[in-house]
């Protein structure tokens, strides 16, 4: 008795030391000495990584480098064991049942900080991450059209641009049942799921962990005919957890960054991650507003790093308006990032979309799509109602991958400018819902469709001569035209004039600015309808 007892107890003790153990973010200073060179990218990028750099033009840079190996077999030396590293933010994870790790560090000329990253604790985090789930009657089945509608993504997939051939990574909770829930059927039927990584507890069952990744996917790929049609329902996806839906520290960006980086190595275009972060179990780790600078955070830094290598990544502006901390969130802040507010069908701000702007005056959040009571898959099987800035997110990545389809030569620098510049109030952005809500048909003509001499057969106005010397036509096909505001704009976004004429069949501008060969951008805004124009400036 008194044997089993001793036995017991010596369980117990090793139990409590795992569940004890503390992981830690070593920071190194630098990656000198490293075995790679930049003239010899293929021993340590994958095909599908080097790909995207020479479609557009990306250099490689030290970012790319890995981790230096010999400073990580050092760490190893003092007993821990490797979680992961990040050669973006030139770094490692580890866990160590010592709370001194960071004094044992604090001389080693090569480490530049060291944090503690998540405590030994077993305490459910007080933190509420995700909106709940709401059911929805048979009455709204069809209500999807809203969410896919308010952008004009209707003219994307009626001309079969839904997603074929993009690659997107769902960075994310959890994807409880995506393996046998109707919404992805067709994903499965078609080996579109590609893979799965599991970034929290590596070799864990992905699909019995949190729903909100799955429910965040069907808002992209989900296709239940009369239910729900997710904005890119043809594309390809690979599904990466990342957080740890029981607890909230600082470990998950971290995370966050190592996933990232994998989805730079398979070959990914879109990254969607609806996670934010600002305040933690740990509140020594917490950030403050001024921290969502756009570059600080090292969430932020991982995703804009992310979309230096060439993908378009979205994430959730966050869910605080109505909360203390009201702001956006990291790496929504990220400026190189899309930030994605949320609005109700009626295309009104949603009570919580957090506001912008960024620390340092940026716009944010970018853009805005419907996050409130927007339709998706439900972990009970049925298709349902989501609310939050969690699915306006993936409704919108899922809307650029479709954009990108019909464009592949374009860069992500490109197809952002043109997402952005196709929004509601581009001129006027907010720090509620940005530069407001893309329109895809908009977004197209900026980024090239149709053919120079006609924008559009449908379209209000036309535009005559295309290319342009020194002065337009415009041309109305309303029956009563309207009175006219005309913007020019440089692609960068800048305001170049602007015309205010009175209402005609048709107006002559010719006044126009001293303009360099290149391309432009006419917005015309009448009482009824506007559009915009590319025009091709010749000199």
């Amino acid at each position: 008795m008194k044997r089993s007892l001793l036995i017991f107890v010596f369980i117990f003790i090793l139990i409590f030391a795992a569940a004890a153990q503390n992981y830690y973010w070593i920071a190194f200073t630098d990656k000198n000495d490293t075995p790679y060179s930049l003239g010899n990218p293929q021993v340590y990028l994958s095909d599908k990584a080097l790909e995207r750099r020479t479609k557009q033009n990306i250099a490689i840079d030290s970012l790319d480098l890995p981790v230096n190996q010999s400073y990580i077999d050092s760490v190893l030396t003092l007993g821990v064991s490797l979680v992961h590293t990040s050669k973006w933010l030139n770094g490692m994870t580890v866990k160590a049942d010592s709370l001194d790790l960071a004094d044992r560090l604090s001389a080693w000329s090569f480490v530049k900080y060291v944090q503690l990253s998540r405590p030994g604790q077993s305490t459910k985090s007080a933190h509420n991450k995700f909106e709940n789930e709401m059911p929805i009657d048979t009455a709204l089945y069809e209500a999807s059209v809203y969410q896919v509608g308010m952008l004009n993504g209707q003219f994307l997939h009626e001309k079969d641009f839904r997603g074929d051939g993009m690659l997107i990574a769902v960075i994310d909770a959890g994807f409880y049942k995506a393996d046998e829930l109707p919404a992805f059927d067709s994903l499965w039927a078609d080996n579109r799921i590609v893979g799965t990584r599991d970034f929290v507890e590596p070799g864990s069952d992905i699909w019995t962990t949190n729903y909100h990744g799955m429910s965040v996917l069907s808002c992209m790929g989900g296709n239940v005919p009369g239910q729900l049609i997710g904005t890119a329902p043809d594309a390809s996806y690979w599904l990466l957890r990342s957080e740890d839906n029981a607890s909230e520290f600082i470990i998950e960006e971290d995370n966050w960054a190592v996933a990232a980086e994998f989805a730079d190595s398979v070959g990914v275009d879109v990254i969607n991650s609806s996670l934010g972060y600002f305040t933690f179990d740990d509140p020594s780790t917490d950030h403050s507003y001024a921290n969502m600078d756009g570059r600080t955070t090292r969430v932020t830094q991982a995703a804009n790093i992310a979309v230096s290598r060439g993908m378009l990544v979205f994430t959730s502006a966050g869910n605080e308006r109505d909360n203390s901390w009201q702001r956006i969130i990291a790496p929504s802040d990220g400026e190189l990032v899309i930030g994605v507010g949320a609005v109700d069908k009626d295309l009104n701000p949603a009570y919580f979309t957090s506001a912008g702007p960024a620390a340092d005056g940026a716009v944010k959040p970018n853009i805005s799509a419907m996050g409130y009571r927007t339709i998706a898959q439900l972990s009970s099987g049925t298709i349902g109602q989501v609310s939050g800035t969690s699915f306006s997110s993936p409704v919108m990545a899922g809307m650029a991958a479709s954009l990108w389809q019909m464009f592949p030569e374009k860069t992500a620098v490109e197809i952002k400018e043109a997402i952005e510049m196709s929004a509601s109030q581009y001129n006027s952005p907010d720090s509620l819902v940005g530069y407001g809500i893309p329109d895809m048909k908009i977004a197209a003509e900026l980024l090239g469709y149709q053919n120079a001499e006609t924008i559009s057969a449908s379209a209000n106005w036309k535009i005559y001569p295309n290319p342009v010397k020194d002065q337009i036509s415009i041309w109305s096909d309303f029956a009563k035209p309207d009175d006219l505001q005309i913007d020019l704009y440089s692609l960068q976004g800048q305001l170049l004039k602007s015309w205010a004429k009175n209402a005609a069949p048709k107006t002559n501008i010719s006044d126009l600015p001293d303009l360099t060969t290149g391309i432009y951008v006419l917005r015309i805004k009448g009482k009824s309808a506007s559009e915009s124009f590319k025009l091709n400036v010749i000199k």
